[in-house]
């Protein structure tokens, strides 16, 4: 295969996506050092957000790590990282609260969550076998494979954008709840818009890079078909 020129775009996705890690790590780290006034963990506010939301079957585990902190929607369990489980700070109570947000998305059958639910399995399966079919399609010249590739990726691309509006939902869902409950003060609201939004970001450059690289994928067909 030969430089496309979507790949000078892709490459700028990618450092776009680089850049995005190292700032949502700065960022939790920046925040990590700044208490909340309430005093609260991450674990406390977790665990107060989803009694609030009649989620009192929910419980909040500590998970070893920095930033591995999930809402597992097979166990419904919402599990917390070292700094985040324990800490009192801005970004352990913004981020504890996020994660809560997909167990309130659970619970109410938030539609894009439900989306996601349904097409993992499928991703699960095509995520593995496109590569292969793509790389065969562009070794052996078939069309057919090349295309059945673009299909299998798809897939793909569809759950990384799915995944956008799931994630921006479940950070809107905690800033609410945060102030609402009294977790964080009105001028603390920056702080947290800065945890979850450098957090957001990382899926939106993921997502661009999955897009781009389909569009790639089917420049690439057409040009085949054309020739």
């Amino acid at each position: 295969m030969f430089f496309h020129p979507m790949d000078f775009l892709i490459i700028i996705a990618f450092g776009l996506s680089l850049w995005a890690q190292f700032r949502v790590k700065g960022t939790f780290n920046r925040f990590a050092d700044v208490p909340a006034s309430s005093g609260m963990t991450g674990a406390e506010a977790a665990r107060r957000m989803l009694d609030a939301n009649g989620l009192t079957n929910v419980p909040v585990e500590h998970i070893p790590g920095t930033l591995t902190d999930h809402y597992d929607p097979i166990s419904r369990v919402v599990r917390l990282s070292d700094p985040v489980y324990m800490g009192n700070s801005i970004a352990a109570i913004s981020v504890a609260c996020h994660e809560v947000g997909h167990a309130v998305q659970h619970k109410v059958s938030y539609p894009m969550l439900v989306a996601r639910h349904r097409i993992f399995p499928i991703v699960n399966l095509t995520s593995g076998v496109a590569p292969l079919l793509l790389l065969g399609g562009f070794f052996f010249q078939m069309t057919n494979l090349l295309l059945l590739g673009i299909i299998f990726f798809s897939a793909a691309v569809a759950f990384q954008l799915i995944t956008l509006p799931v994630e921006f939902n479940a950070s809107s869902r905690a800033k609410t709840m945060m102030v609402k409950m009294g977790f964080i003060r009105n001028y603390e609201e920056s702080g947290v818009n800065k945890v979850l939004g450098a957090a957001a970001l990382t899926y939106v450059a993921a997502a661009l890079i999955s897009v781009l690289e389909l569009v790639k994928y089917v420049m690439i067909f057409n040009s085949s078909n054309d020739d």
